[in-house]
């Protein structure tokens, strides 16, 4: 089970002293959401930073950051001389029509974006693609080492709250379990209360005793309920993806707990359901951050 909380670093060193540095982030997202940020020389890479996330995460929001170190490599530069003569052109015009002498002030026009530029990194340069691909998956393991790490402490968490949830139920279980004597202790008081006379072995009594027994009979919801507490733990020792299984295994919980209270109608069970349900939401809550 893995947590969709995590972080991780990764390094490739290329060319000797050149160097990839990975680092990649995520938090909790139902969908799966990757941003990447990579040098603009490098921006060629990231469709391969999209399948390499892929690969290691399924949900999530997760932000991916590559910088890339030249290692104090010389950067030669480069002058867009078409553009700076065309540049100076248009300013001796626009001077000579406006009446003004003097020349134009080059270095000025060297600002101007697009004159002067360093060297471009080739993309296609022997093992260029291969580096950027060792530090990605380097921080993508990482990233997922301390996914598992966090997802081994949700499960201890998780395995605490399913013992508090089965400890409710086994309390809730003799309370529901002679349903039949409780309906017909409240049938025979109020018919006293009214004066009314009938004998504990009446067969009308009787028969309204079974009818509404079987309304309230609760055993196929407290049989769902300990076959999702079964479940629940199977989820727990998955390798693969359960956090959508978990979150649709807790709006069963919450609808067999929601029923199982309605019907049984006795005063003891209400605060043991009430419990019940509250520690199902923080269960529910810490779900939300497995992948």
């Amino acid at each position: 089970m893995l947590s969709m909380t995590g972080f991780g670093k990764g390094s490739a060193v290329f060319d000797g002293r050149q160097r990839f540095i990975a680092e990649v982030s995520s938090v909790n997202r139902k969908q799966l959401e990757a941003r990447i940020s990579l040098p603009s020389e490098f921006s060629g890479f990231e469709v391969n930073a999209r399948k390499l996330i892929g690969e290691y995460v399924s949900r999530g929001s997760v932000q991916l950051r590559v910088s890339f170190d030249g290692g104090g490599a010389a950067e030669e530069v480069t002058i867009d001389r078409g553009l700076l003569a065309s540049l100076v052109k248009v300013c001796l015009e626009v001077r000579h029509d406006i009446g003004l002498d003097g020349n134009v002030a080059v270095e000025e026009l060297m600002r101007v974006p697009g004159v002067v530029g360093g060297s471009t990194p080739d993309m296609d340069r022997p093992g260029l693609a291969a580096a950027f691909e060792q530090a990605v998956r380097e921080a993508l393991t990482h990233h997922r080492e301390m996914r598992e790490r966090e997802g081994e402490a949700l499960k201890k968490d998780f395995q605490e709250r399913l013992a508090t949830l089965e400890g409710l139920l086994k309390k809730i279980e003799p309370l529901v379990g002679n349903i039949a004597d409780s309906i017909k202790q409240r049938l025979m008081e109020k018919l006293a209360a009214e004066n009314i006379p009938v004998g504990a072995d009446d067969d009308r009594l009787l028969k309204e005793v079974l009818f509404y027994a079987d309304k309230s009979d609760v055993t196929e919801e407290i049989t769902r309920l300990h076959s999702h507490f079964a479940q629940f733990r199977r989820f727990l020792e998955e390798t693969q993806p359960v956090g959508r299984n978990m979150d649709f295994l807790m709006q069963e919980f919450f609808r067999e707990i929601t029923t199982l209270g309605n019907k049984a109608g006795a005063p003891a069970v209400s605060p043991l359901v009430v419990a019940f349900k509250s520690e199902l939401e923080k269960l529910r809550e810490q779900i939300q951050n497995v992948e």
